[in-house]
């Protein structure tokens, strides 16, 4: 909210996707591997589901439907940035990562979906 009030511009898409898609129980056994020593990913992984199963189209319907052709996402995450642009919206450019996002943004850089 801060950023989009500097930019005296903005909006917030909040959409509901518990734990990366695959649910409430599923994330809950994903936290249980973390402290183990899992990743998210290979959390996520280790219980048989993808690297992350989020759906992103229906905020860029949202943004479509709003008349925004570009986008600039503040987000740690780069595939919020390519769903953006395979749904012909135009990201300026992604957020910047910070001392406490840099090696989540290597993990998601880094790895694949599966």
């Amino acid at each position: 909210m801060e950023a989009i009030a500097e930019e005296g511009r903005g909006l917030v898409i909040y959409e509901y996707q518990e734990g990366r898609g695959i649910g409430l129980t599923a994330k809950l056994q994903a936290y249980a591997l973390q402290e183990a020593g899992f990743d998210t990913i290979d959390a996520n992984r280790a219980l048989g589901f993808g690297a992350d199963q989020r759906d992103f189209s229906l905020p860029v319907a949202i943004l479509r439907e709003l008349g925004v052709s570009r986008a600039r996402p503040l987000s740690n995450n780069p595939r919020k940035g390519r769903v953006l642009r395979e749904g012909t919206l135009s990201p300026r450019f992604p957020a910047r990562p910070t001392e406490h996002s840099l090696a989540y943004r290597r993990t998601k850089k880094n790895t694949r979906p599966a």
